[in-house]
């Protein structure tokens, strides 16, 4: 469970924090809003992004050039301005998941397969709740809670105040959250039967992981997902969620415990998994995170397909660059 500190607003007043209370004020303010002018909304900031987000832009063209090798250029360039405008919804999507009451919540979802999640919980090992990094993932969370309790891992945020408040919301759904690298607590949800939710599926680096092939391309994931499932004999029930295209709201599905799993083999554990979200991908390529450098650890021989990224520029005191 978290042991974060209550949040203090005073902890967070000086000036380099003034932008961002800016921008929290106005993503308050948007999930205010009419579901469709929010949806409005998210495609204006995704067609902005696509336009002037030339690395990310990069990063999404290469990874759809090596997952969909099948597809002709301009199919692809069409996936492209869908993933970008899927991806400002799902900016959007935030807020709404932060802010909207859950009264109007319930009207823009459905939900199926919580048996599934039922019948695993009822083995008394917990259940690890498999995700992936789809532009609705935040949103598909804050709807789950809506159904049923359970813990949820994340990244800890480079920006304090950005932490502090993507905590404090979290957790004021969720049962609890844990950091990433928090096994222990992770664990301990898990032994008290709890669900927990997990995404494992971006490029954490070679340590503690194994390549699998994702799309037929080699692709680093993490061995976390196979051990705490080895550890606390936890079932691993695949759960996502879509964006309607009509934009009448979302769809979520949560599917039956992976089979024969975890293995004795890391690599078939990491390619089962890879297996799942990719069948999932497919059923809505466009929504899927492409804007993640999932390629960028390779197996030894093999180069980065990205170009370097931009370093960025720091100035020192006095104002010299």
């Amino acid at each position: 469970m978290s042991t974060s500190v209550p949040f203090k607003v005073g902890d967070y007043v000086h000036p380099r924090y003034w932008s961002l209370w800016l921008g929290l004020g106005v993503m308050w303010l948007v999930a205010m809003l009419p579901y469709r002018v929010q949806m409005a909304l998210g495609s204006l900031v995704g067609w902005f992004m696509h336009t002037f987000a030339r690395e990310r832009r990069t990063f999404a063209t290469i990874n759809l050039e090596l997952c969909f090798p099948e597809q002709s250029a301009i199919q692809r360039k069409q996936l492209l301005r869908k993933h970008f405008d899927a991806l400002g919804k799902g900016m959007i999507e935030t807020a709404i998941a932060w802010w909207t009451p859950a009264s109007r919540l319930k009207k823009l979802h459905s939900i199926k397969g919580l048996e599934h999640l039922d019948a695993a919980l009822g083995k008394g090992k917990g259940v690890i709740l498999l995700g992936a990094h789809f532009t609705t993932l935040e949103i598909g969370a804050r709807l789950l809670a809506l159904h049923r309790s359970y813990t949820a891992m994340y990244r800890e945020h480079n920006n304090p105040l950005f932490d502090a408040i993507m905590r404090q919301r979290r957790e004021s759904y969720f049962a609890g959250t844990h950091e990433r690298k928090d096994v222990r607590g992770t664990l301990r949800s898990l032994k008290a039967n709890k669900a927990v939710w997990y995404a494992a599926d971006q490029d954490y680096g070679r340590a503690h992981s194994v390549f699998a092939p994702f799309f037929g391309v080699p692709a680093a994931l993490i061995t976390a997902t196979a051990r705490l499932a080895k550890l606390s004999g936890a079932p691993v029930v695949p759960f996502f969620q879509t964006r309607r295209e009509d934009g009448s709201g979302y769809d979520l599905h949560l599917l039956p415990p992976l089979e024969n799993f975890p293995s004795d083999d890391d690599v078939a554990d990491a390619t089962a998994i890879n297996h799942v979200i990719e069948e999932e991908i497919r059923q809505q390529p466009s929504q899927y995170l492409w804007v993640h450098r999932r390629f960028k650890t390779r197996p030894e021989g093999m180069q980065r397909p990205y170009p370097p990224r931009k370093r960025r520029v720091r100035r020192k005191k006095g104002g010299a660059v």
